[in-house]
């Protein structure tokens, strides 16, 4: 069986790489230290398909170094000692450069495993090259983050794309075989999302279909993609079509709709993390106060897949799903700081009545700052009828309860409250 078109052009040089000038462009910071041949610690961060891997690749390819490859997915603690182990016995016979160990997917390390890597890079026993495509600041524990340098890597450009695909077409011993006209390339460009890889995919998809000629339009791709279910775009259209179905489906009440969308992107790699933020706005924006348990659920949904991890992880996005789509729903939340913030951008920064403000010095006491402020909870029932809003506003409401039991209880607590007001 022949390698995949993206493997197969995966580029052996710096010359032949395609995209991220600002780093590998002439002059660069990373083809001056590859071309220097001594490279320090660092993490590459960016979106998927667009270079990490490869970029490590090319450095081993590049530099006269032992180079050492572990994938977070699948490695552990001790994977990393016998790497650092081996490092040190490299090391004992060169001591001019390094080994390199590249970790793919460095953010999916958990902390203890990350601290193991600590002392080796501190003392330069390995040089240490992460890719991930989440935000080092927040994965990646403090210690490792000041050790190493981040470069952060873009999703390649219409240009980028465009030249890649002349060189499938037009280099690859398979592709360069075949008679292969492309007419439009919008379609292409917009399903891959950026994403080197997913545009090679998809352009194997679609060639792979025609026994001879080829002919490549929009029209043809987008069927070609429709018709294989599988190809699930993680950056594209298709990407942010399937996140809307699924919180839709939740919205409408849907737990079977819910559930097939979940599992589309399960199945198509997308990032557990992102489909369970997902959840916690949906519980906060639909569900809202007609159930106020469902964020405690979506934010602990949230915690334990990190706990967890892949793919048990599923049965935790699941159960969250099929709770918020099956809740009673509510945005009465969502629409009154919608409105308030409406009113915020016409009316500017309106002053904070002088009975509601703090006074911690002695001028501000002497200017009345907080003066006649009424402590609720040295009244009946913990509750005193003030004013709370600027002047000009006073009378304004934001929040509107909707027809749920949840929200007509509060309505009917704020009514022996506020018995003008509600």
């Amino acid at each position: 069986m022949s390698q995949p078109l993206a493997e197969r052009l995966r580029p052996r040089s710096l010359d032949e790489y395609i995209g991220q000038k600002h780093l590998v462009g002439e002059g660069a910071v990373l083809r001056r230290m590859i071309e220097s041949g001594r490279v320090p610690s660092f993490l590459l961060w960016g979106p998927p398909g667009v270079g990490k891997t490869t970029l490590a690749q090319i450095i081993a390819n590049t530099l006269d170094t032992p180079f050492y490859t572990l994938s977070a997915i699948n490695s552990g603690v001790k994977d990393v000692r016998e790497v650092i182990d081996t490092a040190k016995k490299n090391t004992f016979f060169n001591t001019t450069k390094s080994p390199i160990l590249f970790i793919d997917e460095i953010h999916r390390f958990s902390k203890s495993q990350q601290d193991s890597l600590l002392g080796a890079v501190e003392t330069g026993v390995i040089t240490l090259i992460g890719a991930t495509t989440e935000n080092p600041s927040f994965e990646v524990i403090r210690p490792l983050l000041s050790r190493c340098q981040v470069y952060v890597l873009k999703s390649l450009d219409k240009a980028d794309l465009l030249e890649l695909i002349q060189r499938a077409v037009t280099q690859d011993l398979i592709l360069k075989e075949k008679n292969i006209n492309i007419q439009e390339t919008d379609a292409l460009l917009k399903y891959s999302g950026g994403d080197a890889r997913k545009l090679l995919n998809i352009l194997d998809l679609v060639i792979s279909a025609d026994e001879g000629d080829t002919i490549i339009t929009d029209k043809i791709v987008t069927e070609r993609l429709q018709e294989n279910p599988a190809a699930y775009d993680k950056g594209g259209e298709m990407h942010y079509d399937i996140i809307s179905a699924f919180i839709k489906s939740i919205r409408g009440s849907d737990p079977d709709a819910a559930i097939y969308w979940l599992a589309r992107m399960v199945a198509g790699g997308e990032d557990p993390k992102f489909i369970a933020r997902r959840l916690v706005i949906s519980a906060a924006e639909d569900v809202g106060l007609a159930n106020p348990n469902a964020l405690l659920l979506a934010n602990a949904c949230f915690d334990a897949l990190q706990k967890i991890g892949w793919p048990e992880g599923r049965i935790i996005l699941a159960e969250t799903t099929v709770y918020l789509a099956t809740s009673p729903k509510s945005n009465s939340a969502y629409l009154s700081i919608d409105k308030a913030l409406a009113l915020v951008e016409e009316s500017g920064n309106l002053p904070v009545p002088l009975h509601l403000r703090n006074a911690p010095t002695k001028l501000m006491k002497e200017l009345d700052y907080g003066k006649e402020y009424k402590y609720a909870h040295d009244y009946k029932d913990n509750f005193i009828q003030q004013d709370y809003m600027p002047k000009e506003i006073k009378n304004t409401r934001f929040w509107e309860p909707q027809a749920n039991p949840a929200e007509s209880k509060i309505l009917e607590h704020l009514r022996k409250l506020w018995k003008n007001r509600y």
